[in-house]
């Protein structure tokens, strides 16, 4: 991705995630791009490509947030990837799953349901590999949902419920 590009895709993600899908207008998403209408154009010629370019955007982000250097942690594994996924969700999504807010904005777009399953496919294929529980990504998926969902409410404690749920996982095996 052209460095034009990639910062294009930054400030949509983050117009989108601070104002929803509805209220920003043309002009407010090429300001948050901070480029012209013509060059906003050029790399995402539709506002349907525009949510697709942030949410791309968002889950290169969020990938990188959660599994760069999961190898390497010194806690169990799932509890440092629950870790990382509350600190996403303080720092980036206190309103909880762009994502699943894309669909609910656009709910027979087919484009952007694909853009969801992918996303949240990868994300439990990751957390399944770097646990060893290739078998389980149905309820690894159902805990880091979960995770998210509850953060919102419970923050910390929603987290310590998502490493119990996982300590369980890991010793049914």
């Amino acid at each position: 991705m052209t460095d034009t590009k990639t910062r294009i895709a930054a400030g949509l993600e983050r117009a989108f995630a601070e104002n929803g899908f509805a209220e920003p207008n043309i002009d407010s998403l090429r300001e948050a791009a901070g480029v012209s209408l013509r060059t906003l154009y050029k790399y995402v010629p539709s506002r349907e490509e525009m949510v697709l370019c942030a949410l791309e955007h968002r889950h290169r982000r969020y990938m990188q947030f959660v599994f760069d250097q999961a190898e390497a942690a010194d806690e169990p594994v799932l509890h440092f990837l629950f870790d990382k996924v509350s600190g996403w969700m303080a720092s980036e999504a206190a309103h909880g799953c762009l994502f699943h807010a894309a669909v609910a904005a656009a709910p027979r777009d087919e484009r952007l349901r694909a853009l969801l399953a992918k996303h949240k496919r990868e994300v439990a294929q990751a957390v399944a590999e770097l646990s060893g529980l290739p078998k389980r990504q149905g309820e690894i998926t159902l805990i880091v949902e979960g995770l998210m969902q509850d953060w919102p409410l419970h923050g910390d404690k929603a987290t310590k419920s998502a490493k119990n749920l996982g300590d369980l996982l890991v010793r049914a095996g």
